[in-house]
């Protein structure tokens, strides 16, 4: 049904080089305790009360030793903000104040925030499209929560969550991914179009709400009940296979049509990050975006994908302030974006023109 979607803007019967589009994978599970409100119809005794009692839970589990607990009213503004930018707390949660708290695994790649939307929100993170072993560790991590706790459940509706979209297996997977063939084809909005018949929800980098900056976008499932969650996560799996074909067609064919005007893009995107003075953060990630492509036409050595990838995180403005040391205002982090860009740039060599035919 998918390439039947995507067919309506065209195909091709030859199998397209792989290359790694998918950045990092998610599955995010959504538990309330049985015996508290909501944490939006919560006093805030209940919320402490809810937060006391998931942390203990969650001390002395295997699953998660040496892990950090955090409460996030101790958390300063840039503390928040870091965290955001990383992936590993909502938004939503960065700006809650009293009685909401994270735990924090020691490999960073589990991340539990209690009385978000929900009491519990079990997020687990994996580098590149590993659904198998992100699903396992959430799964694990979830089962000795439950065993600690009283979970609410209702036999027919599954688990009772805040909002209704989530109700049944309260999950969620998402995928990252950098697809900068398809907007620049201008197809990405077909693509949306096809996978939102589907019940497939396309969002920007942070999520709902946010804009795809850097070609980067966030791809989930919609529905939640009436689903196993074994289900779910194949069903979400098949999709991102195929939209990662498309995004192959996709840069093929712009390099096969118009090469020259891409590689000069790249071109120009190189020579700005190696000599820039004021960047914003909006334009660093669509020049990144440009790297991490000609990385992927091997137009650049293997090393510039880890860190563009890294760098996609470090110029955001929490990170920038952080390297600093202090808040700063957004002309002086435009000017410390465009050092740290210069400083990890500088050196790039010339693009292997050979390396893209």
């Amino acid at each position: 049904m998918f390439h039947d979607l995507l067919n309506k803007f065209g195909s091709s019967k030859k199998k397209p080089k792989s290359i790694p589009v998918t950045l990092s994978t998610r599955i995010r599970l959504a538990r309330n305790l049985k015996e508290f409100p909501f944490p939006g119809k919560a006093e805030e005794g209940q919320r402490r009360a809810v937060l006391s009692k998931c942390m203990d839970a969650m001390n002395d589990m295997d699953t998660l030793k040496e892990s950090t607990s955090l409460e996030v009213d101790d958390l300063s503004e840039l503390d928040r903000q870091i965290l955001v930018e990383k992936h590993l707390i909502s938004p939503e949660l960065s700006q809650v104040d009293e009685g909401s708290g994270i735990v924090l695994s020691s490999d960073r790649n589990c991340c539990v925030m209690i009385n978000e939307e929900d009491h519990l929100r079990i997020q687990v993170l994996q580098p590149g499209l590993e659904f198998e072993k992100v699903w396992k560790r959430a799964d694990e991590l979830d089962s000795k929560i439950e065993s600690q706790v009283n979970y609410a459940y209702d036999c027919e509706l599954g688990f009772l969550t805040a909002c209704p979209t989530n109700l049944g297996t309260g999950l969620r997977a998402s995928a990252m991914m950098h697809l900068p063939g398809l907007v620049m084809s201008k197809n990405m909005d077909k693509v949306i179009n096809a996978v939102n018949q589907l019940g497939i929800a396309v969002r920007g980098l942070f999520g709902e709400g946010s804009d795809a900056s850097g070609s980067i976008f966030q791809i989930s499932n919609q529905q939640t009940l009436g689903e196993s969650e074994g289900a779910i996560i194949d069903r979400l799996n098949e999709t991102l296979k195929n939209i990662v074909t498309q995004e192959n067609f996709a840069r093929e064919k712009l390099m096969q049509d118009d090469g020259l005007r891409l590689t000069d893009k790249i071109s120009r995107a190189v020579g700005i990050l190696k000599s820039c003075h004021l960047i914003q953060s909006s334009e660093s990630m669509d020049l990144l975006s440009l790297i991490r492509l000609a990385t992927d036409f091997n137009m650049l050595p293997e090393r510039f994908r880890s860190l563009t990838d890294r760098m996609f995180i470090e110029i955001q403005p929490g990170h920038v302030q952080f390297s600093a040391g202090k808040p700063v205002e957004p002309s002086d982090r435009d000017r410390l974006r465009a050092e740290l860009l210069r400083k990890e740039f500088g050196r790039t060599p010339q693009l292997n023109l050979e390396g893209a035919s």
